[in-house]
């Protein structure tokens, strides 16, 4: 049971008003499904549940609707997914780790899916999100959970322990990893050549990011979500310095269309994938990008003090061809995470947990059963 008495993240539920609330009645009854939110514009498609995942529900938190996936009992695991992704991202996790006598916890992030997408970009920064987690807890009456987080999503379960360290277990960082400690004495080539076109500068405009991946959503989700080509290290040395790949440019790749590579989606999951973003958009997604990339500091021009110790039980498991975040990035994480594993999963690009499934679980739930399970 929750201790109430501890000072938590504000959780304000917005009022809804009559004419939304008939609206989400009327939407519920016609539904074949158990839950479909209707997006507020009038005329555009529903969100429809992740198949083959359990039947969503949802929780307030921090001031938003946020749905959720939940199977098995145990120890509880919240999945934490990044951009472009969904819950639906933990697809695998949702039946191994309950097969492992756990409890697996996904929501749909903030902006994504089935949950509510604030227009205010502000609410997209981490520590908000972190609330969201935090609220989410609460909601489900869980003291304590592990995080596993990938993308953004490892961005806020690195975050978790140092705001909230009595409200997580451990960390299960998945190709982020968690940033402080000492730069690397010998930093790696650089694989990429940044400009005014990569892809976290071109996401900053309003509009522009979302009219491009837009023109053509399957087209958009089928060259984010490859193996090889720009999720390739060898290949990234290879590519001249003006082409989009080195430059990171991916509005150019899209508009381009001359795709390399193996998808990592099943058509059938690329179909719910562009169809939730079809319904949805983007802007929700583009906007960790502005809230966390957008500049700002308090002007001062002093450096930010150091970031505390994770004094928590970790695992950062990296992907070998990942050529944004390289598993060379965890090198510092030593330093200030005394509990530390980490493991690289070879031959793999950016989208571990679906694109080498198997091998995430077996690291992972034999982590978590020597750290947690056997103690």
């Amino acid at each position: 049971m929750q201790n109430r008495d501890r000072p938590l993240a504000t959780h304000t539920v917005e009022p809804m008003s009559p004419s939304r609330r008939r609206f989400l009645r009327g939407a519920a009854a016609i539904a074949a499904v158990p839950f479909i939110r209707p997006l507020p514009a009038l005329g555009q498609p529903a969100v429809r549940p992740a198949p083959g995942m359990p039947a969503p529900h949802f929780v307030d938190t921090n001031g938003i609707r946020m749905a959720v996936y939940e199977r098995g009992e145990g120890i509880p695991v919240v999945f934490v997914h990044g951009f472009p992704e969904l819950a639906y991202s933990w697809r695998h996790q949702m039946r191994s780790y309950p097969a492992a006598g756990l409890r697996a916890i996904a929501p749909d992030m903030r902006g994504y899916g089935l949950t509510d997408q604030p227009a205010d970009v502000a609410s997209y920064s981490i520590p908000n999100l972190c609330g969201d987690l935090v609220g989410l807890l609460d909601a489900l009456d869980i003291e304590r959970a592990l995080f596993c987080g990938h993308d953004w999503g490892g961005a806020a379960v690195w975050t978790m322990p140092r705001m909230y360290p009595d409200r997580v277990l451990g960390v299960i960082g998945v190709n982020t990893p968690a940033f402080g400690g000492p730069p690397p004495s010998e930093p790696e080539e650089p694989l990429i050549i940044p400009t005014e076109n990569y892809y976290t500068a071109t996401f900053q405009e309003p509009g522009r990011a979302e009219a491009v991946f837009g023109r053509d959503v399957r087209r958009a989700l089928e060259m984010i979500f490859r193996r090889g080509w720009y999720w390739d290290v060898e290949n990234m040395r290879r590519y001249p310095p003006d082409s989009a790949e080195k430059q990171m440019d991916m509005l150019r790749m899209i508009e381009e269309g001359d795709y390399e590579g193996e998808l990592i989606l099943p058509e059938d999951v690329l179909d719910y994938w562009t169809e939730t973003f079809e319904a949805t958009g983007f802007t929700g997604g583009f906007n960790y990008y502005r809230a966390n990339f957008g500049g700002g500091g308090d002007g001062d021009g002093a450096p930010p003090p150091p970031p505390p110790d994770i004094e928590l039980p970790c695992l950062y498991v990296g992907a070998e061809n990942d050529t944004i975040l390289r598993p060379s990035s965890s090198d510092g994480m030593p330093s200030f995470i005394p509990d530390l594993e980490r493991h690289v999963i070879a031959d793999c690009g950016h989208w571990t947990q679906q694109e080498k499934p198997e091998e995430f679980d077996r690291v992972t739930l034999d982590w978590i059963r020597r750290k947690f399970q056997e103690a």
